[in-house]
């Protein structure tokens, strides 16, 4: 943004012309979406979009910024209350109901324009690893809660298993998105949480079967 308004019209003229440029990135890509696409959907001006925005790369900055925004707002609540190996399968059910509503189509927001920009602009791929680092870091704090209630053994990682979870997710979607089905995220989820399944302390999963079977009778 160049030297701007501050007013909540400027603002709230700003943040249309991002949200209808995000719009179009995540159904066009970034190479597929030019200003006047963006001016026409946002119902701006030339002069109003550059002057909230020096360029197009300046305008998918913002761009990477917003779908982070929208990707972890669909992500955050599970994460930041997940304290066991059943909300981990929590999230993953929803994580597939949600994509399953989709389509699969358009992939993951922040997944999509890692794969156009990351060989196309440094600046879009060093934001873009930062994405990933906020989102992965939801994981790995969940992983560490559960680590510190007893749930994972001390020789656990949870940085390690949120990357490979994380991994799991962006494999899975990829395929997803290519397949127009959720069979590979699935599969892809289920092996990953498999794997932090088998990090859970051996005390741990018996106290859960024995409350199951209580719940049971």
């Amino acid at each position: 943004m160049r030297t701007g308004q501050t007013t909540q019209r400027g603002a709230q003229t700003r943040a249309r012309i991002v949200t209808a440029a995000a719009d179009l990135v995540f159904t066009n890509g970034v190479r597929g979406t030019t200003l006047d696409e963006v001016m026409t959907a946002s119902g701006t001006s030339k002069s109003q979009l550059y002057h909230y925005f020096a360029d197009k790369e300046a305008l998918v900055s913002a761009v990477i910024l917003e779908q982070t925004r929208r990707v972890l707002a669909v992500h955050r609540p599970l994460l930041d209350t997940m304290e066991s190996l059943e909300d981990m399968h929590r999230w993953r059910d929803a994580v597939v109901a949600f994509t399953r509503t989709g389509g699969g189509i358009g992939g993951c927001p922040i997944g999509s324009l890692a794969s156009e920009m990351a060989e196309w602009s440094d600046s879009a791929r060093i934001m873009l690893s930062h994405s990933f680092e906020i989102w992965e870091t939801l994981l790995s704090d969940g992983l560490a809660t559960m680590q510190a209630r007893g749930e994972l053994t001390p020789s656990a990682s949870p940085r390690e298993l949120a990357t490979a979870v994380m991994a799991a997710l962006q494999g899975g979607l990829l395929l997803t998105q290519v397949a127009r089905n959720t069979q590979a995220l699935e599969l892809a989820l289920d092996m990953a949480l498999q794997h932090v399944a088998n990090f859970v302390e051996p005390t741990s999963a018996r106290r859960r079967g024995t409350q199951h079977t209580q719940k049971s009778l």
